[in-house]
């Protein structure tokens, strides 16, 4: 199917696309086009305007911003450009040591060539509780930066995301950069079940653990997706894992709590208690590698 006609912009400034937004009546502004150019494929959606922010060069690149926000008292952080390629996240040493969970996550983003075209802040905007990225800046307790009119401001993860599709991104903002604070020590899994090669999890779990004395685990976040509407935080299983010995037969126990509070969807691929099945099973497994002992 042909998109309905609609103009496009390609702005050089994050100014110039904040200018071009607070203009239009109704616009959908232009990342890396793996979830947009379906919608308007599909007629899903029918802009008057489209802002292609693939020539702003400031909203690229990963760049060690040290203290502050989220991070103050921890290691520091690294800031990720919105219009950061997943390939580039993937080919970056720092990512792969200091935020292994977004690694693994971004490993498992589609293919190759989705890889190479999609972008992280296009992705979090975009808000699909389907979406591998969300419940990874959840469990790493990640800021969003957002542009407007008035500036610029900072947006917990937690706060973000809000409804289906919806994030805290007003139609005259942009998200341009995510915080990822660092906590040096801390273990990482994810554990992601699919269908077939490629597709949208059905049930995905992200897993950061810290062990205090490296045999009981001190601290523990656990990111959901596609168990509601938005990603999710498995506060009950974090609670539950404090000062736990990361054996299979107690991290299960405390993983059997992972759909606690959750309102996963039914479809093709699962009905919502086989997803609630799936949760605990990953948790266990996520937690069992971010510990050091993968099953």
């Amino acid at each position: 199917m042909i998109p309905t006609a609609f103009d496009y912009a390609r702005p050089t400034s994050v100014d110039e696309a904040l200018r071009l937004l607070a203009q239009a009546d109704d616009a959908k502004v232009l990342a890396g086009g793996q979830s947009l150019l379906p919608v308007l494929r599909m007629r899903l959606n029918a802009p008057d305007l489209v802002v292609d922010l693939g020539r702003i060069d400031s909203l690229r690149g990963i760049r060690d911003i040290g203290g502050g926000g989220a991070v103050a008292g921890g290691g520091g952080a690294i800031e990720i450009g919105a219009m950061t390629p997943y390939h580039e996240i993937l080919a970056s040493d720092e990512i792969r040591q200091e935020l292994t969970l977004l690694h693994h996550a971004v490993a498992e983003v589609g293919d190759p060539q989705i890889r190479h075209r999609g972008t992280l802040g296009g992705s979090l905007a975009h808000a699909d509780p389907a979406g591998d990225c969300g419940a990874v800046a959840l469990a790493l307790e990640a800021e969003m930066v957002i542009a407007g009119p008035s500036g610029e401001r900072v947006v917990p993860a937690a706060d973000f995301f809000q409804d289906l599709f919806t994030t805290a991104v007003g139609d005259d903002e942009l998200l341009v950069a995510i915080r990822f604070p660092v906590h040096p020590g801390w273990g990482a899994g994810y554990q992601k079940f699919v269908r077939t090669a490629q597709q949208w999890p059905v049930v995905a779990v992200g897993a950061c653990v810290h062990l205090a004395d490296g045999k009981t685990i001190s601290e523990a976040r656990i990111g959901l997706t596609n168990m509601g509407p938005t990603p999710l935080r498995a506060r009950a299983v974090e609670e539950a894992l404090a000062g736990v010995t990361p054996t299979p037969e107690a991290v299960g126990a405390a993983c059997a709590a992972a759909a606690d509070g959750t309102s996963p969807p039914s479809d093709l691929n699962g009905d919502a208690d086989y997803r609630r099945h799936l949760a605990t099973v990953l948790a266990r497994r996520a937690v069992l590698a971010a510990a050091g002992h993968p099953q």
